[in-house]
């Protein structure tokens, strides 16, 4: 990390000094937190903006009086206050770069300088403590250039004690410097907080404690699996001693090798294996395999809430890289897995998701036991995903012929009373619908919106039967109790659609190809975004569109090139290529149709007599958003 224009750069991690560091030979063993911690500036990691002007402040020898470090713990407040007093103080003049050898650098490295008074005020709070400490203010420094006072947690004084200090803190003399450090400047009075300059020290980021990790134990000879201090630099959330504590414990459960499963097992956590499993399930659409997870997973005795939640930060992610792919950091070593699920999922399915596993993780408590509930929880997610045509074909065909039958009948109007055939809801005007729906007790816009459904488009609409205005009162705002809603109705029987010849395959053409391949799971997903390029003889050209290309690999390619070789009954060679698709893709295609359909639904609905005279009569209002087509094509 380089601070521009102040000279002042953070030493790489395979540069750094590792000897300046090291504690003198006489102790057996001295903690990670303690025997890593920097002595100068260029050994800090992070922090630059602190950093930048405390080295141009002494570098210009423009120093201030009162220094007021915050942020949380371990973050380095003391340390940089501990460097400043050095650079203050060190033999070789005021410096951004003390030498480290004279003694005072030496006498502050080892904490028995006489003209450092460090002060922890969670101790001293007491306004005598306080009066006592500024009595030696007046004296001039009995070794150094500058006299030192170091309070640390200064936030846990007193009202007098800070009263006390507030004079000499304002106006010291000129051979005092105070350093204030505290997790929490809210409780600081503002008269205190008026005379210093603050610096906000923060959190670092994963990135740069797993790599601060990787140097130390580069030096210290000790292998490791980097996916395990992902875990360490999560769990240190943003402290580096916090996280070279949890190492220092990580060594000793994993008996001196750092492996990802000793590590997880130390700390608790939950392998992010187990979460890309488990979202490689939902994207397959595999209950199986979901199921087979979490089978997997409870022999090791989880915490299952935690699971859930784990699995709602991976959705988050996910869609946050769904619209700015760029805002996706590599905070556990796994963002090109969290773009590749983005490319495979719709947004739609993403958001779907978070809302159940917001909803599951409140219901967990009261679920037969937690494994129960996020059973459920994912097998809700995977029976509210939104059918593809072909598998909800398949789906109805393998099922019972009686629920078959009833999820025709659902199609028409799936808020009507089920009593009514397929063909008599089609046929019914909308003074029939009125009529029947009344003593089912539907309230008024479900029998809009069952005159409103749509129809194929090759179909002559029906002329319907305007209701004078006075019938429509009468029928339509009787109180009537308000059905629950429903989900999406089922899909139609799958609309037979004539082959077409390899002679005939083209970039307009092969949208329609492309549905009658039979894909499914990933496969069909990825190659919904390939537009046709070129056909030559048995040979085709793919493109696939980059966006969507992160799961793409050769099996999806194989069995791409069977299925068309399937269809056209001779064999394909298919050949595919990464590139912005010159034409339009199935998967744009039925985005296309999707949009232009319900803009067709709601000119429909909203030009509808009955609506209007509802509108027009008790001042209705329409909700735009909750107007969906109906039994829509497939396409």
């Amino acid at each position: 990390m380089h601070v521009p224009g102040c000279g002042w750069q953070e030493i790489p991690p395979d540069q750094r000094n590792s000897l300046s560091l090291r504690p003198s030979s006489t102790m057996s063993y001295q903690v990670l937190a303690r025997k890593w911690r920097p002595r100068t500036f260029r050994e800090m990691v992070g922090q630059g903006h602190v950093l930048q002007t405390l080295i141009h402040a002494l570098d210009s020898e423009r120093l201030h009086h009162a220094y007021l470090f915050t942020g949380t713990r371990g973050v380095g407040k003391t340390t940089i206050a501990r460097i400043l007093a050095r650079c203050l103080n060190c033999e070789t003049g005021i410096t951004s770069n003390p030498c480290g050898e004279c003694s005072a650098c030496r006498e502050i490295n080892e904490g028995r300088f006489i003209d450092l008074i460090e002060v922890d005020a969670a101790s001293r709070t007491k306004v005598e403590d306080t009066r006592e400490l500024l009595e030696n203010v007046q004296y001039a420094p009995s070794r150094g250039r500058f006299k030192v006072f170091l309070i640390d947690e200064v936030h846990m004084l007193s009202n007098n004690s800070f009263n006390a200090l507030l004079k000499t803190l304002e106006e010291p003399p000129p051979h005092v410097k105070f350093l204030l450090a505290t997790t929490d400047p809210q409780k600081l009075p503002v008269t205190v907080l008026s005379r210093c300059l603050q610096f906000n020290l923060k959190n670092l980021s994963p990135e740069k404690l797993v790599e601060h990790l990787k140097f130390i134990l580069g030096e210290e000879k000790i292998s490791f699996e980097e996916p395990g201090l992902w875990q360490l630099g999560r769990a240190a959330q943003g402290s580096v001693r916090d996280c070279l504590t949890l190492l220092d414990q990580a060594i000793g459960f994993c008996e001196g090798t750092l492996t990802t499963a000793g590590i997880s097992d130390f700390l608790g956590s939950i392998d992010q294996t187990v979460i890309r499993d488990l979202m490689d399930a939902l994207i397959a659409q595999d209950a199986t395999a979901a199921l087979a997870t979490i089978r997997k997973l409870a022999d090791r005795s989880p915490d299952f809430a935690v699971v859930l939640q784990e699995l709602l930060s991976w959705l988050h992610r996910v869609a946050i890289a769904q619209v700015v792919p760029d805002a996706i950091d590599n905070s556990l070593g796994d963002r090109e897995q969290v773009l590749a699920h983005a490319a495979a999922l719709s947004r739609e399915n993403v958001q779907l998701y978070y809302q159940i596993a917001l909803k599951g993780r409140e219901d967990l408590p009261a679920a037969l036991d937690a494994r129960s509930g996020l059973e459920m929880t994912l097998l809700r997610m995977l029976a509210f995903t939104p059918q593809l045509p072909g598998r909800a074909a398949a789906q109805t065909s393998n099922s019972d012929p009686a629920a078959a039958g009833q999820k025709k009948k659902l199609i028409i109007e799936p808020n009507l009373a089920q009593a009514a055939s397929s063909q008599t809801a089609a046929a019914l005007t909308p003074k029939a619908l009125v009529t029947e729906a009344a003593p089912a007790k539907v309230s008024p816009a479900k029998v809009v919106i069952a005159k409103a459904a749509p129809v194929k488009v090759d179909e002559p609409l029906v002329k319907a039967e305007v209701i004078p205005p006075a019938q429509v009162t009468i029928a339509a705002v009787a109180p009537v109790a308000q059905p629950a809603p429903m989900a999406n109705p089922a899909p139609s029987a799958p609309v037979s659609v004539t082959p077409v010849p390899l002679a005939e395959l083209s970039s307009d053409t092969w949208p329609q190809v492309f549905l009658q391949l039979g894909l499914s799971g990933v496969t069909r997903s990825i190659s919904g975004h390939c537009a046709l390029a070129s056909v030559s003889g048995n040979q085709i050209k793919l493109i696939l569109d980059t966006r969507h290309a992160a799961l793409f690999n050769e099996e999806h390619g194989r069995r791409l090139e069977q299925a068309i070789s399937e269809y056209f009954g001779i064999a394909i060679k298919a050949a595919i290529e990464l590139g912005m698709p010159a034409s339009e893709t199935p998967s744009a295609r039925r985005v296309r149709i999707e949009d232009e359909r319900r803009l067709a639904a709601v000119h429909d609905f909203t030009h509808d007599p009955v609506v209007q005279a509802l509108v027009s009569r008790f001042g209705a209002e329409i909700n735009y958003d909750s107007i969906t087509p109906i039994n829509p094509d497939q396409h």
